[in-house]
């Protein structure tokens, strides 16, 4: 068993309100991958493998980083389709979608127990089938030759973390809020399972002129 970098995409259309039209990188996404690529290069770190989810999102964001590595795609590594939820939820339960950035803060761990309870009738996948593409994907990847990189989503990144650490909905949501674009995830084998030993790491912003590209949405 290896271990696994989880790193969530740049930044995407933070406008949009329904899937596709979020699934692509503005050109400040495509900036903060190319830093993460050249911190990634210069501080040499070891890393044998590279595989992405199949948004374009996630390929743009490899694209970007250019570390010399052959991607390997996966769809398993999607994000979860929170538009298309929290549209259903809308129609199946009045529950507005959030109109300014702080009313996220309730609407994600609201939404995700409704999905959990089965309560978003017509929901893309189930809260088990997605909880169990996450474990299944990420445990053949740690089972690999040599230490990999996941370029994913915020979201697989919070279920990957609450995995891990036996979270509940609420601490699962305040991660996925948490994360930031281009931000690295470690999980580490340690007694047999995948340990949390980094998370939402961005050295590569992390210096004045570069930390307003410090972005959540």
């Amino acid at each position: 068993m290896t271990h696994i970098t989880l790193i969530r995409h740049g930044q995407a259309n933070s406008g949009a309100k329904d899937e596709a039209s979020y699934d692509r990188l503005s050109e400040l996404g495509h900036d903060q991958a190319g830093w993460l690529g050249g911190y990634l290069q210069e501080s040499d770190t070891h890393h044998m493998r590279l595989f992405t989810g199949t948004l374009r999102r996630h390929i743009e964001t490899a694209d970007s980083m250019a570390i010399g590595l052959e991607p390997q795609r996966d769809a398993r590594l999607n994000e979860l389709e929170y538009f298309t939820m929290a549209q259903l939820m809308e129609e199946q339960h009045s529950i507005g979608f959030p109109t300014e950035q702080g009313q996220f803060t309730n609407h994600l761990p609201l939404l995700f127990q409704y999905w959990k309870d089965g309560k978003i009738e017509g929901a893309p996948e189930t809260w088990d089938q997605f909880h169990t593409r996450v474990n299944d994907a990420l445990a053949e990847i740690a089972a690999g030759d040599g230490p990999a990189l996941v370029v994913t989503s915020g979201g697989l990144i919070s279920m990957a973390m609450s995995q891990a650490m036996l979270l509940d909905i609420p601490a699962m949501a305040r991660l996925a809020l948490a994360i930031m674009h281009t931000s690295m995830h470690r999980l580490f084998p340690i007694g047999g399972h995948l340990s949390p030993v980094l998370f939402n790491a961005v050295p590569h912003l992390d210096m004045p002129a570069r930390r307003i590209a410090q972005t959540h949405i």
